[in-house]
């Protein structure tokens, strides 16, 4: 990461990195302040340190800098610094988990995930359904870390000590939504994987198509953890989410078994409540902010989403047995959670 050093023109040596200063703030430091959008329990913490000075003296700054906000977060992992914050109230529970209810309700998902995954070792399914599973665990093992820590391990700026304003001041973190790599990169691996999984029993060159979706999805990797995609990433998100509904829509079509539609039916509506949550969380968090109780809409996209994913993997799992002949069944477990138990040919 490239940085440049210069002085202000107060005299303070500033030394910016280059990717902070293009995504984030305009040079020079005179505007760092109005471009700061400050929200809700989005804290960009300030800390003031006296070098060879009494501690209250601060270097008078050009006008527009010298109200910063100063704020601190009693937590262990320190002021709340993602560029998302959900409506929800941060570390009360727990001075270790900012988002308790978010955090919590990733635990069905890996559970459910990990069914999905002891399914087909049992029933010995291809190792694209065992992978497929894995990353589903691994995007909720990303969500708990976010929704735990809020966290952005971005780029900052650093004021150094000058001679003629003796003070050291450090920018603990700033908003870069690159930084939460961890949680929405592994949003596309997965859609990529569903993409082949959708796509390769008809692909011609199947050889070449899990190579493409691999340097795909690693190039997205690289790319993503160096620019600002923004609105780009989910708008990237949902073409390859609609790249999937025309081969769902022809497995639907073509599966006569009504255990398997109505799955595909569950998936629906629970796609449809995740979404209600998601939309109601984010745009109404305001209004709900006043209700004896928060519904906690994002918690419960997590375990609708959860379900959605294993209804999805469960359905894919059939259509994908009944093309190789296996004799596929959906069975329940204890009468709840539904299952493919198949029936493989002697000669396999």
């Amino acid at each position: 990461m490239s940085e440049r050093r210069d002085l202000n023109p107060q005299g303070l040596e500033v030394m910016v990195s280059s990717s902070f200063v293009n995504n984030i703030v305009p040079y020079p430091l005179a505007t760092l302040n109005p471009m700061l959008k400050f929200r809700r329990s989005s804290l960009y913490a300030y800390e003031w340190h006296s070098v060879g000075s009494p501690s209250n003296q601060r270097p008078s700054f050009p006008t527009g800098t010298s109200n910063i906000m100063t704020e601190t977060v009693s937590s262990f992992w320190g002021p709340v610094t993602s560029t998302i914050d959900w409506c929800e109230t941060n570390y009360v529970y727990s001075s270790y988990i900012a988002e308790f209810f978010n955090t919590l309700s990733n635990v069905p998902c890996i559970l459910l995930a990990l069914i999905g995954l002891i399914n087909s070792f049992r029933q010995r399914f291809e190792k694209r359904f065992s992978v497929l599973h894995i990353s589903n665990m691994i995007l909720s093992i990303g969500s708990v870390l976010f929704h735990t820590t809020l966290q952005n391990v971005g780029s900052g700026v650093k004021f150094q000590h000058h001679a003629d304003y003796p003070v050291f001041l450090v920018l603990s973190a700033c908003p870069s939504e690159r930084t939460q790599q961890s949680d929405e990169t592994p949003m596309v691996w997965e859609m990529l994987l569903y993409l082949y999984i959708l796509y390769s029993p008809d692909w011609h060159y199947r050889s070449t198509m899990p190579t493409f979706l691999f340097l795909y999805g690693a190039a997205f990797a690289v790319v993503y953890s160096q620019l600002r995609f923004g609105i780009g990433f989910k708008v990237h998100y949902v073409v390859l989410c609609l790249l999937c509904i025309p081969r769902m829509y022809k497995y639907y079509i073509h599966t006569t078994d009504v255990s398997t539609k109505r799955l595909a039916k569950l998936y629906l509506i629970t796609l449809f409540l995740a979404s209600m949550c998601w939309l109601g969380d984010r745009f109404f968090c305001k209004e709900v902010s006043f209700w004896y109780l928060n519904p906690q809409g994002h918690a419960m996209w997590h375990i609708f989403m959860g379900f959605n994913t294993y209804l999805a993997n469960t359905f894919l799992m059939f259509c994908r047995a009944q093309q190789l002949g296996w004799s596929p069944k959906v069975v329940h477990f204890v009468g709840l959670l539904p299952y493919v138990k198949v029936q493989k040919p002697k000669s396999q």
